[in-house]
């Protein structure tokens, strides 16, 4: 029997890989990415106390969304954690694509965020 392993499980283990090179630190958080079939999240955090520092998703308050499973809404969220993290100070992050490919929604929340004035 093959044993065949899940979409979730292969990013999984992608995430873990890339986990091993990736750290955030207090000059240089790092900014997480998570894509659901639904929504879109991004978080700022500092790993070496293991806060999150900014957060932002499709499901704030403020969104004002036709849909959140889109490119749009993906854009939306890196504007958004982009301009929260600059109000705490945060400029520049190390960005963690949470085993994702970096194409369509987790490419666009990047380039959204770095037209905002996040730097990676």
């Amino acid at each position: 029997m093959i044993n065949k392993k899940s979409k979730s499980e292969i990013r999984a283990k992608k995430h873990a890989r890339l986990r091993n090179r990736i750290s955030g630190t207090p000059e240089r958080p790092r900014l997480s990415v998570f894509r659901s079939n639904n929504h879109m999240y991004a978080q700022i955090i500092d790993d070496t106390c293991g806060n999150t520092l900014v957060a932002a998703s499709t499901m704030d308050k403020g969104a004002d969304l036709e849909h959140t499973d889109n490119v749009e809404a993906a854009a939306y969220v890196g504007t958004s954690v982009a301009k929260k993290a600059l109000e705490k100070g945060i400029t520049k992050v190390v960005f963690d694509r949470g085993g994702f490919i970096y194409h369509g929604r987790v490419k666009a929340l990047a380039e959204a965020a770095r037209e905002a004035g996040l730097e990676f």
